[in-house]
């Protein structure tokens, strides 16, 4: 799925076409810093029914919220040096218990995967918006 954006209200468009996509319990989020990644999370916890408030979890390194449908962890990599940082703070065991777990910077533990299904979001800002690649 592809999706153009120029808004930010048009992330609730993106998330609503989405949500009903969502076969993986895993979702990986990839964009330049500022892209949006944190902003269509925001979008798309609000949508499954959380009520959290919900913020980027670049510092704490996962959130954890709370949907109708379960348990969402909310991942920020980007400041990981090794894979083992993610081994040591437990992620195997945050993937196999959350109704979702959304990684934003995954590349660090992309090779890990291998085993998990899962879907990938790629965010490219452009002059006029943002190019949107679902898988």
């Amino acid at each position: 799925m592809q999706f153009t954006i120029h808004q930010l209200e048009e992330w609730k468009d993106i998330v609503n076409q989405i949500i009903p996509n969502l076969q993986h319990n895993i979702l990986l989020l990839k964009g330049n810093l500022g892209s949006g990644k944190t902003t269509f999370s925001q979008f798309l916890l609000k949508e499954l029914g959380s009520s959290d408030e919900i913020s980027s979890p670049t510092y704490s390194i996962v959130n954890e919220y709370d949907t109708p449908k379960g348990k969402v962890f909310h991942f920020d990599l980007y400041r990981l040096k090794s894979v083992e940082e993610a081994y040591d703070f437990g992620i195997e065991e945050y993937l196999d218990n959350g109704y979702l777990s959304i990684i934003e910077w995954p590349e660090i533990y992309t090779d890990e995967l291998e085993g998990y299904d899962f879907h990938e979001m790629i965010i490219t800002n452009t002059e006029s918006g943002r190019e949107i690649e679902f898988n």
